[in-house]
């Protein structure tokens, strides 16, 4: 007699593993703008007005979560934080009057925003190595922030006051800077893979 081996059991084809899948999102992200117009219609918001950037935001949300719903969609991600970094900045200065602040806000943008992209898919994804590059970007575009902030606010007064700090405040403020920069470059030397030789033919 010849033995039968048991027929596998197919397992469903379009069941995910682990995470919200990218449908889920997208419709939830839709339910929330929705939300959000449906609001402003009742409380008679003038959306071209002052809330102008929430296009842009919502620009960004969207091209994140295309960018969050396929493994290969890091360019998505990077470019949804970038448009929604770039949204979020403009808003504050639509409804603070404080568009010079562009002066040292703009490593928000970019390194910043590319960063957010990079380490919310990385975490998506379970990719450790870019949501470790998207990280370092993001302290990065923070420090270069701080520095512009405390030489354009404190120093020149570009709001209309300088704070009048200790000399020694922007130097200090630029060496913890280059510190950040060194230890990422150094961090970042010790990540790649070292190549190897292919073995000789004989």
């Amino acid at each position: 007699m010849t033995e039968q081996t048991p027929t596998p059991v197919s397992q469903p084809t379009g069941e995910r593993r682990g995470g919200i899948p990218g449908a889920a999102l997208l419709g939830a992200i839709l339910v929330a703008v929705g939300i959000i117009y449906l609001i402003g219609r009742v409380v008679d918001l003038d959306w071209g007005a002052e809330l102008w950037p929430l296009y842009i935001i919502g620009a960004g949300v969207i091209l994140l979560a295309l960018g969050l719903m396929q493994p290969g969609g890091v360019g998505l991600a990077v470019a949804g934080g970038i448009v929604g970094m770039v949204g979020l900045i403009l808003f504050y200065q639509e409804w603070a009057d404080h568009y010079e602040s562009w002066a040292y806000a703009w490593p928000l943008v970019a390194p910043g925003g590319s960063g957010l992209g990079m380490v919310l898919h990385g975490a998506r994804f379970g990719d450790a190595k870019v949501t470790r590059g998207g990280f370092w970007q993001i302290v990065v575009a923070l420090g270069i922030f701080a520095v512009g902030f405390i030489f354009f606010e404190g120093v020149i007064g570009l709001s209309g006051n300088a704070w009048g700090l200790p000399e020694w405040v922007l130097p200090a403020a630029i060496i913890g800077l280059g510190l950040l920069i060194l230890v990422r470059a150094f961090t970042a030397r010790d990540e790649s893979p070292i190549s190897e030789e292919p073995p000789s033919g004989g």
